[in-house]
């Protein structure tokens, strides 16, 4: 008689597990699990009619069923996918390898190079949005991918690109990091909240940091955080804001300086570049 009620209970206890397994394996990519075509390589494809240039780097010895996040980073104004890859004298203004972070990801990421047309991220109808979609459904077919944890980075133009993807593919992207960017990719939709660092410095010559700003004041608000005046830079430090009140899951944080237009900027008494171990530590915080 007091059979069935526990025996409904047990099947309802069973039914969540069984879901909540469901969503964690939905978190993985359709490669998970196959052997890999895609190695750290450059690639084609064709987007909209026009060929279309990436460069993969897989971790050391890639295991076909752990999922990996996925990290891409655009490039600047005039810079190519091979200069991301290769890197540049941060000394002059130039980025590191990958903006700095396969050091600090420990073999824990795929990055994705894009390459731009015209060395660029115009945006065109969507175009370099639909590049990013079809990117990800082919590096995802493939290899095997956290969904959850997708990224994106970018200096200048590629920052603005960063930021064209956070306002047009806010559910495919965990969080970005805009460094020095503006305005530049566009922002279609640009309603729902993306986890969101950004940098500038006051004294960008090239995109001035009231664009900057404009794009976080986007996010600070479409996040929930509370809008706050921020701190300006300590002569030659940096200063990190983290937002309060965000939505969870969704925070905010951002670094002003006092310098110019350049991804490798330093603190004053420091040669190490400030960027990537705080994009690391804002990418990370998320597994």
């Amino acid at each position: 008689m007091y059979g069935r009620p526990n025996q409904m209970v047990v099947m309802v206890v069973v039914f969540i597990i069984l879901a909540s397994l469901d969503i964690a394996f939905a978190a993985n990519s359709a490669g998970c699990g196959k052997n890999p075509t895609i190695t750290s390589q450059s690639y084609t494809m064709t987007v909209n009619g026009k060929q279309r240039q990436y460069i993969m780097k897989l971790p050391s010895q890639y295991d076909k069923n752990r999922p990996y996040r996925l990290i891409f980073t655009w490039h600047q104004r005039g810079g190519s996918a091979t200069k991301i890859v290769n890197g540049e004298d941060p000394n002059k203004g130039g980025v590191l390898p990958y903006y700095g972070l396969p050091p600090l990801a420990n073999n824990s990421a795929i990055f994705v190079v894009p390459n731009g047309l015209n060395s660029g991220w115009a945006n065109t109808d969507g175009e370099d949005i639909t590049f990013f979609d079809n990117m990800v459904k082919t590096v995802e077919a493939d290899l095997c991918v956290d969904t959850n944890l997708r990224f994106s980075t970018g200096f200048s133009y590629g920052a603005a690109m960063s930021y064209a993807v956070a306002c047009a593919r806010p559910k495919d992207i965990r969080a970005v990091a805009v460094i020095s960017g503006s305005l530049l990719s566009g922002c279609s939709g640009g309603n729902d909240p993306v986890a969101y660092y950004g940098q500038h410095g006051t004294s960008d010559s090239v995109l001035n940091v009231s664009g900057g700003r404009s794009l976080r004041d986007k996010f600070v608000k479409n996040n929930g955080c509370t809008a706050i005046q921020e701190p300006q830079p300590q002569g030659g430090k940096s200063v990190k804001t983290v937002y309060k009140g965000c939505k969870e899951g969704y925070p905010v944080t951002w670094v002003i300086h006092n310098g110019d237009h350049n991804p490798s900027q330093v603190d004053s008494g420091s040669s190490t570049p400030f960027a990537p171990q705080n994009t690391w530590e804002f990418f990370s915080q998320f597994s």
